[in-house]
């Protein structure tokens, strides 16, 4: 069974940088990508950010680009999501999922949920 377990959220000063991290259990992960969501108040998921295992290759949404790093540490099984130059608008919960198969950005694609980290910019 797929566990993930997202950490590292809280509450940040605009302009700020917070370090998410996603540990990842109950399979190997080389044939997986894994993907970071988000969910602010009264608002649908949207896609942040998503990483092959296997390969590294990267894909973000425009909204955080040049803003926010996805990468792993296969060692440890876990994923980060470096945040930089926070926004008030970046203010969310945010999700890690997993997916077997290649990079997506639609929600629907991704078969395992942590139960997420909620992150809080202040302006």
């Amino acid at each position: 069974q797929v566990q993930l377990v997202e950490s590292g959220g809280g509450l940040v000063e605009a302009g700020g940088s917070l370090r998410l991290s996603c540990a990842a259990s109950g399979r190997t992960f080389s044939s997986y990508s894994i993907g970071w969501f988000r969910q602010a108040p009264g608002k649908e998921y949207e896609f942040v950010a998503t990483i092959r295992w296997s390969a590294d290759s990267t894909t973000y949404a425009d909204s955080v680009k040049g803003r926010f790093t996805i990468s792993k540490d296969n060692a440890k099984n876990t994923v980060y999501l470096q945040m930089g130059s926070l926004k008030p608008e970046d203010t969310a919960v945010y999700y890690c999922a997993a997916r077997e198969g290649g990079r997506s950005t639609v929600v629907a694609a991704y078969s395992y949920w942590g139960q997420g980290t909620q992150v809080t910019v202040s302006s």
